[in-house]
Protein backbone atom coordinates (compact mmCIF):
# COMPACT_ATOMS: atom_id res chain seq x y z
CA UNK A 1 0.00 0.00 0.00
CA UNK A 2 1.29 3.41 -0.90
CA UNK A 3 2.01 6.49 1.73
CA UNK A 4 -0.14 8.27 -0.05
CA UNK A 5 -3.58 6.31 0.75
CA UNK A 6 -2.86 7.51 4.54
CA UNK A 7 -3.75 11.03 3.20
CA UNK A 8 -7.76 9.56 2.47
CA UNK A 9 -7.94 8.85 6.36
CA UNK A 10 -7.41 12.49 7.00
CA UNK A 11 -11.15 13.76 6.11
CA UNK A 12 -12.75 11.52 7.75
CA UNK A 13 -11.03 11.45 11.26
CA UNK A 14 -11.32 15.34 11.36
CA UNK A 15 -14.88 15.53 10.88
CA UNK A 16 -15.64 13.18 13.06
CA UNK A 17 -13.70 14.97 16.32
CA UNK A 18 -16.52 17.26 16.29
CA UNK A 19 -15.48 19.30 19.78
CA UNK A 20 -12.90 20.05 17.38
CA UNK A 21 -14.78 22.46 15.21
CA UNK A 22 -18.10 23.01 17.51
CA UNK A 23 -17.77 26.80 17.63
CA UNK A 24 -19.53 29.71 15.98
CA UNK A 25 -16.17 31.93 15.88
CA UNK A 26 -14.43 32.70 13.50
CA UNK A 27 -17.70 33.36 10.86
CA UNK A 28 -16.55 33.63 7.40
CA UNK A 29 -18.53 36.28 5.68
CA UNK A 30 -21.22 35.72 8.30
CA UNK A 31 -21.45 32.17 8.49
CA UNK A 32 -20.61 30.37 11.64
CA UNK A 33 -17.34 27.80 11.95
CA UNK A 34 -19.36 24.88 12.53
CA UNK A 35 -20.91 25.00 8.99
CA UNK A 36 -18.02 26.41 6.94
CA UNK A 37 -15.89 23.98 8.13
CA UNK A 38 -17.29 20.80 7.06
CA UNK A 39 -17.78 22.63 3.77
CA UNK A 40 -14.47 22.98 2.99
CA UNK A 41 -13.62 19.57 3.68
CA UNK A 42 -15.73 18.93 0.70
CA UNK A 43 -13.46 20.44 -1.36
CA UNK A 44 -10.50 19.69 0.62
CA UNK A 45 -11.69 16.29 0.01
CA UNK A 46 -12.70 16.43 -3.82
CA UNK A 47 -8.82 17.69 -3.76
CA UNK A 48 -6.83 15.15 -2.46
CA UNK A 49 -8.98 12.54 -3.67
CA UNK A 50 -7.68 13.78 -6.90
CA UNK A 51 -4.17 14.13 -6.43
CA UNK A 52 -4.14 10.63 -4.89
CA UNK A 53 -5.96 9.04 -7.94
CA UNK A 54 -3.59 11.09 -10.06
CA UNK A 55 -0.42 9.38 -7.88
CA UNK A 56 -1.69 5.73 -8.26
CA UNK A 57 -2.54 6.38 -11.82
CA UNK A 58 1.50 6.96 -12.69
CA UNK A 59 2.25 3.77 -10.63
CA UNK A 60 3.61 1.33 -12.61
CA UNK A 61 1.21 -2.45 -12.54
Amino acid sequence: MRRWYYALLLPPLLLLWVPHYNRIEPALAGIPFFYWYQMAWVVITAALTFIVYQLDKRRPR
